[in-house]
């Protein structure tokens, strides 16, 4: 470690500054690539990962956490995702209690801070990747490399692949483990160190350098490559060992890399890269058409790739410089080591390119650029125009950051920027489907969905959210059709049965209906709005009983299921139930006491019961909750008019008519009142 090496930084034609203004600089520039991102929505996996994972909530408990998967998931359970990142959660459960709510613009900031925080983290690793891990007399370690240093930290903060892992706010798991991933790294480095009387070592840095390596594991799986990287760096720089001779051995070891399409997706990976201005938030679903004969043109890409890999490989073992070997190799296992996981070498993935996986392995692409530029500016005459253009690609990497940090500022953007880089890809088409859907544009998202099925003969998703559609339009033989091939290619896919059992009630055909709800509720034992459509169902048949059990079952599922307490009210009610309705109805409003539509339909039953205080009470409670429900004051006129409180009565009737002059018997009561008015006025006159 004592030994002098060369200085990567003489040949460099770049900025020199002071450590703390290199910090700041690059802190800056980080900020500025993605602070445009702060008050987005929360988009894509945000909604599985955040808004509706209950580990996030306050009446869940901490210790959950730690048997939960990223998703909420218990990890025992088969539907597992089995992505185990417990400090992640709780950091979005920290953001959710101190913000009162899933509000994002917590979480956005969290994201941008940690990028600007891990991005000045790399100065201090650039400075030892390639300036080597030296020290002064009095045992300071020496930024030998502060021009490269720098330049390489400016590349990894402005790097557009990047941006999911920042505006997407679940890719705070991909930030974390890089935190950690690098502070145990510089802490291993810690572990050794130079003085006067020699060498020393640090085991209480090591147990420090393993505890942040978990850390880093806990918030996300890739972080336990650290241990590889630390090995890789114990063996090259503090022991000095050449690699040669085991290298070898593995490269001869007589087992195949896989298929021919893996070494494609990793040249694809390699791509973004080097040229990262085709950006999608999804890469699946023949996005990636599979190269199915060595005749594909395609073949050229991975070709390429394993040479350029094999070169830098012959070069990190072979050159004479020790140097060279040094930074090529660190480069090579910061770039090819942290990717490991998401290879699909050792085990299979549920992906075939991720950008946010590749936040880690830029770290060795940032090396190896800079690395090249030395080598460049050596070699060059004009070492200014040389400078001139990497700051030119540095310029243009922030440009992109700032425009795709906007793209991701909503899901609408989000999904339409994909149509152009993966048009192939039917995924892509569902998600804009579903967002065109859910603000209420079904003809469009019609388009969408269709493209999906026709991308995906077996997109069982797209098919039940078309059928959902169609059946809505009343095109109810094409939503048969299309739910029923949905359960016919995924059986156990519990939301087609009950979708198609809809459709099916709806057709009149009430036994398959029935069959159809049943088969929901087998493959998805706790289904409460599948019980919910199956009580309408009995409803339909006068099977009261039956319809009534199943509505129970839906709220005893999830007791905030306001339809299935309602229709338990107004079945009763209608059957001149009202005691019963009554205890119903005050069992409901003791669980979801702020809902004005449970309060208007007890105030109904309390009106026939003549209570008309404690109705009129709840009326004009749901009256203040929702003034411009016409209903709601036409039946509080109705028991004012019973009431004789005549005056109040006309008032609301024609509040009520007023905001729905059609409104059903309204018309009829306000005609019958305003002739008693009149017989009475009549009376009085006389």
């Amino acid at each position: 470690m004592a030994q002098t090496e060369p200085n990567l930084d003489h040949d460099v034609s770049w900025f020199l500054l002071p450590p703390y203004w290199a910090k700041m600089v690059v802190a800056l520039i980080s900020l500025l690539c993605f602070a445009n991102s702060y008050d987005g929505d929360f988009v894509f996996d945000d909604s599985e990962a955040i808004i509706n994972n209950k580990d996030l909530r306050a009446e869940t408990p901490l210790g959950d956490l730690w048997y939960h998967d990223f998703w909420g998931s218990k990890l025992s359970s088969n539907t597992s995702h089995k992505s185990y990142r417990p400090l992640t959660v709780l950091t979005f459960r920290i953001n959710y209690l101190l913000a009162g709510g899933f509000y994002p613009v917590g979480f956005h900031v969290i994201n941008i801070i940690l990028h600007c925080t891990v991005s000045v983290l790399m100065i201090d690793v650039f400075s030892i990747l390639l300036g080597g891990l030296q020290f002064s007399n009095k045992g300071r370690r020496l930024n030998l490399a502060p021009k490269s240093s720098l330049l390489a930290a400016l590349l990894f903060a402005v790097h557009p692949v990047h941006t999911e892992c920042v505006a997407g706010i679940v890719g705070r798991a991909d930030l974390l483990c890089a935190l950690f991933f690098l502070l145990s790294f510089l802490g291993y480095c810690k572990a050794f160190r130079e003085n006067k009387e020699g060498h020393t070592f640090s085991v209480l840095w090591v147990l420090v350098s393993v505890i942040l390596g978990a850390i880093a594991m806990l918030c996300k799986e890739q972080g336990i490559t650290i241990l590889g990287l630390n090995a890789v760096f114990d063996a090259l720089v503090i022991n000095k060992i050449n690699l040669l001779e085991l290298i070898q051995k593995l490269l001869h070891k007589d087992k195949s890399l896989e298929a021919i399409n893996y070494n494609y997706y990793y040249s694809l990976n390699a791509w973004l890269l080097l040229c990262p201005w085709w950006l999608c938030f999804d890469w699946s679903m023949g996005c990636i058409p599979l190269i199915k004969s060595v005749s594909d043109w395609r073949i050229i890409a991975l070709a390429a790739l394993w040479f350029c890999l094999i070169g830098l490989i012959c070069q990190a073992l072979c050159s004479e410089d020790s140097h060279k070997r040094r930074i090529l190799t660190l480069g090579l296992g910061f770039l090819i080591i942290p990717f490991l996981p998401a290879s699909n070498l050792f085990f299979r993935v549920g992906f075939v390119i991720a950008e946010r996986v590749i936040y880690l392995p830029s770290i060795g692409y940032c090396i190896l650029f800079t690395y090249g530029f030395s080598l460049l500016s050596k070699q060059a005459k004009k070492k200014k125009i040389l400078a001139v253009a990497v700051l030119g690609i540095l310029l243009i990497n922030v440009m992109r950051c700032a425009l795709r940090s906007s793209q991701w500022r909503s899901e609408e953007q989000l999904f339409r920027s994909a149509l152009s880089v993966c048009p192939l890809n039917a995924k892509v088409h569902y998600n804009v489907g579903k967002n065109l859907a859910d603000k209420g544009n079904q003809s469009a998202a019609i388009k969408y969905y269709r493209e999906a099925v026709r991308l995906n003969p077996k997109y069982v998703h797209a098919m039940n959210n078309l059928g959902n559609i169609l059946k809505e339009r009343n095109e109810l033989h094409e939503a048969e059709e299309l739910l029923s091939l949905a359960v016919q290619i995924q059986p156990d896919f519990a939301a087609a049965w009950m979708n198609l059992g809809i459709v099916q009630n709806s057709l009149r055909r009430f036994e398959e209906a029935e069959q159809s709800y049943w088969t929901a509720i087998k493959h998805r034992k706790k289904y409460p709005d599948c019980y919910y459509n199956l009580g309408r169902l009995y409803a339909d048949l006068n099977r009261h009983i039956d319809a009534l059990n199943a509505w129970r079952n839906a709220t005893v599922l999830k007791p905030e299921h306001s339809l299935a307490w309602n229709n338990m009210i107004i079945l009763l009610d209608n059957t001149g139930n009202l005691a019963q309705a009554e205890a119903v109805g005050r069992e409901a409003l003791e669980l979801i006491p702020n809902d004005h539509s449970l309060m208007f339909s007890l105030a109904n039953v309390l009106g026939k019961s003549q209570k008309y205080k404690e109705s009129e009470a709840l009326f004009l409670k749901a009256i203040k909750a929702n003034p411009n429900a016409a209903s709601y004051h036409g039946n509080l006129a109705v028991l004012y008019h019973r009431w004789g409180n005549l005056d109040l009565a006309k008032k609301h009737y024609e509040v009520s008519l007023k905001l729905d002059p059609m409104a059903p018997g309204t018309k009829e009561n306000y005609n019958l009142l305003r002739r008693k008015l009149e017989q009475l006025q009549k009376k009085g006159g006389a």
